[in-house]
């Protein structure tokens, strides 16, 4: 999946998921849109993924059932 960001200079690109973690780690970009809350966030002030953060409550992923 490509997501929209914006780079520090307010040009505009879709790139991958791999490259926008660069790019918030380079801090290259100013923001990104995040689709599954249909909300561009600000990589200064807005909620990030953090690396090596840890979730410890119960998974609330749900996965399709293997089909073996």
């Amino acid at each position: 999946m490509l997501l929209h960001v914006q780079y520090n200079d307010s040009r505009y690109d879709y790139v991958d998921a791999a490259t926008l973690e660069g790019l918030i780690a380079s801090k290259q970009i100013s923001k990104f849109f995040r689709p599954s809350q249909n909300e561009w966030v600000d990589i200064e002030t807005g909620p990030l993924r953090r690396e090596g953060s840890l979730y410890l409550g119960p998974e609330r992923r749900q996965y399709p059932a293997a089909n073996w």
